[in-house]
């Protein structure tokens, strides 16, 4: 903390029981208040480091009443002050080795007069606490500043004599700056009372921030009287605080009256700028000129708004699209305003622009503030200055004779500007063409179309065709120097269509007057009727449509009436002595033509509803369906379908016999196919087992592979074996491997009874073969034979052993002859000797 030692000039004025006296340093009247800096030149010693936003110090100005006055510092890149004269550094700073001078200016807004200050910032000496002060100048140390409670002067009386008073005096208030990171707790200043000297005091201090919420704040050593900050502090939170310090001796006595403490919170750029919209949206009309307000951003900042730690300015980032011009808009960087500053808003082209706001605090510094930003959406509205334009100049339409509320035609425009607003919906007007109003032109809501409509009959017979003048304007007027294009024209040609109107009798209806008793046969009169279809060729016949009494005729073909029976005045039919008749006339014309409208369409039958409405007024109609059939047709108009297949010479009978054939035929070749692969895979099998040379069923099987070694293998021939006579190595018998995959699946033959013992080799053979034979499931006939294992435990050797010797030339196998072919060639084989 500062040590603040001010040398006061000499003289000065206390007041004591309302008029001036003059203290013992003068004895002259008292000196008149003079504008300007308490002091001109102060000396201030600091740590060699200076934190950014650190205060220097505060510099007094006397107004004495005077106007309003503005600070500011000469050094603006290093320093800045604010409004109550308090210096603080703009970034970090290091003194060491150097001495910092600041000048500041007070300047008075209405006298424009100036004044000036000069604040030394020295390195205090490490191995003194104390400058030497000289006179005239401030001397700031490092040392805690005293505080001291008033103390008595002597003052002189009018009538000479001497009296001491109590010198009442304003302590300036303690600033202490936010968020400090230094030790605590921290000193800030020493209370202390001159009575001190010859006794025991004890100091304390009350007030929120002491003993009252928040308390613990500030303490202060009640012996020394050292006041003290026990925490950072947030001016955010609290700005300032209002303590008062007491002295009593031991006793509890006061022996000074309170003052009080004023101690505030400086300021620390602890808070980003807020905007308080993430997204602002405002409006401009196309067209605007430059200089047109938009719209006004705000942002807050929770800093002193008094210093610049709390002063923000705004700025434009950027601008999407750059479109007809990169700046379009610009802000005022102290209001937030938005204006335009650019020509060429066009809805048209660009319906909306965003912007990026910037707003930095340090009054927009940008190495030292902070900084935030926001978006701001600016919709460019409509004004009407786009005219509906035609799409095309001439539109065509067509409508039937007598028809009302009937749309001739839609007349389509475009309008570039916003769909379904004023500055957009078309009005539609008949400027020539139509003298006696039959048409009218509404227009349609949703598509801005105008529908030109029917709304008085129109005679064909008088009117073939009326060419229109139409014109389209919005419904508000266009802007100021725009004017209605050549498009905003068109012409509609509209052709009335005849229909055939009924014939007419005139007058109708029509009064004859007659003598009873008229014989019949009597010509009476003509009455014939006038078709107003002058155009069409038609001629008109006559009939009788109600005759009660059946009493005349009519002519079809001229209309000439006459009676076919005695008129009878007595007659039950006669009111009023009139007797009513009606006649109607009608030509040859009442009839409609179906066409295909589209190029094509599916084959098939079709209902096809037919509405048939009269020509009279109201007229009456009725729906009938129509049933059409649509196929392909000849020259005379009938279908042609199946007649082109029966035209060949083939009639549905054929065509049905020609398809059975060549199902029977797929049929036939399908099982060809299947006959063959299932020959060629039995001649597969043959060929396994038939010598090439002898095509003989009682072949022996011959088998090219013999596996692996003899102790590999696991054989059971004791279902093989020859009768106890027989010697084991000399049987030939052949025999199926175990690991021999066998050509044919194996097939379920009924179970036989085991042997009792081995026996004869024939039984077995000849039990099997009846066995294969009576069995219905059993391969055919040429087929291999494959008898299943049964069994181990074989008394006999190594199938290895088996082999022809001489020992075995001797044996006889012609017995094996006696079971059948299958086994001659065997006999033949090992009893034939040598051949």
């Amino acid at each position: 903390m500062l040590r603040v030692w001010m040398l006061m000039a000499a003289v000065q004025a206390v007041v004591v029981g309302g008029e001036a006296e003059q203290s013992l340093s003068s004895k002259q009247g008292s000196l008149p208040c003079m504008r300007g800096f308490t002091q001109e030149e102060y000396i201030i010693e600091m740590e060699p480091e200076l934190a950014k936003g650190q205060a220097v110090y505060n510099v007094s100005f006397l107004d004495c009443g005077g106007g309003e006055v503005w600070f500011q510092v000469e050094d603006k890149h290093d320093f800045s002050v604010n409004e109550d004269g308090g210096v603080y550094a703009l970034h970090h700073l290091n003194l060491l080795g150097k001495e910092k001078a600041v000048l500041v200016y007070a300047h008075d807004l209405h006298t424009k007069q100036v004044w000036k200050a000069r604040i030394h910032l020295r390195v205090h000496p490490s191995n003194s606490t104390q400058t030497e002060v000289k006179p005239g100048d401030a001397t700031l140390t490092q040392q805690v500043p005293e505080i001291l409670f008033p103390w008595r002067s002597v003052v002189v009386r009018g009538d000479g004599t001497l009296r001491r008073v109590k010198r009442d005096w304003v302590i300036p208030p303690i600033n202490v700056p936010e968020n400090s990171r230094g030790q605590f707790p921290e000193d800030l200043v020493r209370i202390r009372s001159d009575r001190d000297k010859n006794r025991m005091l004890r100091y304390s201090v009350t007030g929120p921030g002491a003993d009252q919420p928040p308390t613990g704040i500030f303490i202060i050593n009640p012996i020394s009287g050292q006041l003290s900050v026990t925490k950072p502090l947030d001016r955010e939170h609290i700005s300032n605080f209002h303590l008062r310090a007491h002295a009593v001796d031991l006793n509890g006595n006061q022996v000074e009256n309170p003052i009080d403490i004023v101690i505030n919170v400086i300021d620390q750029n602890d808070n980003r700028p807020e905007f308080t919209h993430s997204i602002f949206n405002g409006s401009v009309p196309e067209g605007s000129k430059p200089g047109s307000f938009v719209m006004t951003v705000t942002a807050v900042d929770k800093d002193d708004p008094k210093t610049a730690n709390g002063m923000l300015r705004y700025k434009i980032l950027s601008q999407n699209p750059q479109s007809p011009s990169s700046n379009m808009f610009t802000i005022n960087n102290k209001t937030g305003d938005i204006i335009t500053v650019a020509a060429g808003l066009d809805r048209e082209k660009v319906t909306q622009y965003t912007l990026i706001i910037q707003a930095t605090d340090m009054e927009g510094n940008p190495t030292y503030g902070l900084s935030n930003t926001a978006t701001t959406v600016i919709r460019i509205t409509d004004v009407n200055d786009n005219a509906p334009e035609f799409t095309t100049e001439t539109f065509f339409g067509e409508v039937h004779e007598n028809r009302v509320n009937v749309i001739v035609a839609n007349l389509t425009v475009t309008d570039k500007d916003q769909p379904h607003t004023p500055a957009w919906s078309a009005v539609y007007r008949i400027i020539a063409g139509d003298p006696t109003g039959r048409f009218s032109i509404p227009t349609d809501p949703t598509t801005n179309e105008g529908l030109l409509t029917v709304v008085k009959p129109i005679d064909y017979e008088s009117t073939r065709s009326f060419m229109l003048t139409v014109e389209a304007e919005n419904e508000v007027t266009l802007v100021r120097g725009i004017h209605l294009p050549r498009q905003s024209t068109a012409t509609v040609s509209v052709r009335i269509l005849d229909l055939n109107e009924s014939p007419e009798f005139r007058p109708n209806p029509k009064s004859m007057r007659l003598e009873e008793g008229l014989s019949a046969g009597s010509m009476l009169t003509t009455f014939t009727a006038q078709d107003p279809d002058r155009y069409m060729r038609q001629t008109i016949r006559y009939s009788k449509m109600y005759d009660p009494a059946n009493w005349l005729e009519i002519n079809p073909a001229n209309g000439q009436i006459s009676t076919i029976a005695i008129l009878d005045r007595e007659s039950p039919y006669i009111k009023n002595n009139h007797y009513n008749v009606t006649f109607m006339a009608s030509d040859n014309g009442e009839h409609a033509q179906l066409r295909l409208r589209i190029g094509f369409l599916a084959s098939g039958l079709y209902e096809v509803p037919i509405t048939i409405t009269d020509s009279g007024n109201l007229p009456m109609s009725n729906t009938s369906y129509l049933r059409v059939k649509v196929c392909q047709c000849d020259h005379h108009g009938d279908c042609v379908d199946m007649e082109r297949i029966i035209a060949a010479g083939l009639g549905t009978g054929a065509i049905i016999a020609i398809l059975i054939c060549i199902i029977i035929l797929l049929v036939l070749v399908l099982l060809f196919v299947m006959w063959m692969k299932r020959r060629d895979k039995e001649r597969q099998a043959k060929q396994l087992l038939i010598d090439p040379e002898d095509d003989v069923r009682d072949n022996i099987l011959k088998y090219d592979e013999e596996g692996g070694g003899e102790e590999d293998q696991d054989y059971d021939l004791s279902q093989l074996q020859q009768p106890d006579a027989l010697e084991p190595e000399c049987v030939k018998v052949g025999i199926r491997r175990l690991d021999e995959r066998p050509l044919h699946h194996d097939h379920q033959y009924p179970l036989r009874s085991a042997a009792p013992h081995p026996g004869d080799i024939g039984d077995f053979i000849h039990e099997g073969l009846k066995a294969a034979d009576n069995d219905p499931t059993a391969p055919p006939y040429d087929s291999l034979l494959v008898f299943d294992y049964e069994g181990s435990g074989s008394t006999a050797g190594s199938l290895s052993s088996l082999h022809s010797s001489s020992s075995c030339g001797d044996q006889d196998y012609d017995y094996l002859g006696d079971w059948g072919p299958r086994f001659r060639k065997l006999a033949d084989l090992y009893g034939g000797g040598d051949d």
